[in-house]
């Protein structure tokens, strides 16, 4: 939030800041991706519900994400992609929650890396999985998928998870869609975080292991 704020002091008149600031306020969320503002909201709601405290917890996705961070797990570790490559393989532990955001649209075998995260889950544990729709491509080293919330809830099942336990959800509008069509920025801090939904900007999912 705050850089998105240190943005608005160079550019904005005062109502507008004010605005800004209100809007992401309500959100709760101290992130500056405003793409991810709804998703970061959702995630934290059902992390809420899960006790975070007592739990072990993996991002797959790399990099340094403040969000994740700032959750709380009794444990919290990282790797990075694509050095650990979760297609190739999983580590020889399990966890309660593992993370995987922004990184599955990347994997050239996306199917046998959600069968390796599935494996690396302890019995009744989550995954946390959230990938782009509409947004243009982006090779980080590549990309190549693209699941709606119905495709993604479906690929989970796929991979070993029952459709009974994939939660899923997607967030977009058409302002967003046209903010990241010809660069990586944000939408207007006018921009409102309403949910359009046949313009989904991102889509998630929460998969729970069996007991």
């Amino acid at each position: 939030m705050q850089v998105l704020l240190d943005l608005a002091k160079k550019c904005l008149p005062k109502k507008a800041k004010q605005r800004l600031k209100r809007r992401l306020e309500e959100y709760d969320i101290n992130y500056y991706n405003t793409n991810r503002v709804v998703l970061y909201k959702e995630c934290k709601k059902f992390l809420r519900g899960l006790n975070p405290e007592d739990k072990t917890a993996l991002e797959i996705s790399g990099g340094d994400n403040v969000f994740w961070q700032s959750i709380g797990f009794k444990s919290y570790r990282t790797t990075q992609y694509p050095e650990f490559d979760i297609c190739e393989g999983g580590l020889n532990e399990q966890f309660d929650i593992i993370i995987a955001d922004q990184v599955f649209e990347h994997l050239l075998w996306p199917y046998r890396a959600a069968r390796n995260a599935y494996a690396m889950l302890k019995p009744g544990g989550h995954l946390i999985i959230a990938t782009p729709f509409l947004v243009r491509r982006h090779d980080v080293p590549t990309d190549c998928t693209r699941w709606t919330d119905v495709g993604m809830k479906y690929f989970l099942a796929e991979a070993g998870f029952s459709l009974e336990r994939v939660q899923t959800g997607a967030w977009g509008n058409k302002a967003c869609v046209k903010a990241n069509l010809t660069a990586w920025t944000n939408p207007s801090p006018f921009t409102s975080f309403k949910n359009e939904p046949n313009f989904p900007v991102i889509v998630w999912a929460f998969a729970q292991r069996e007991e």
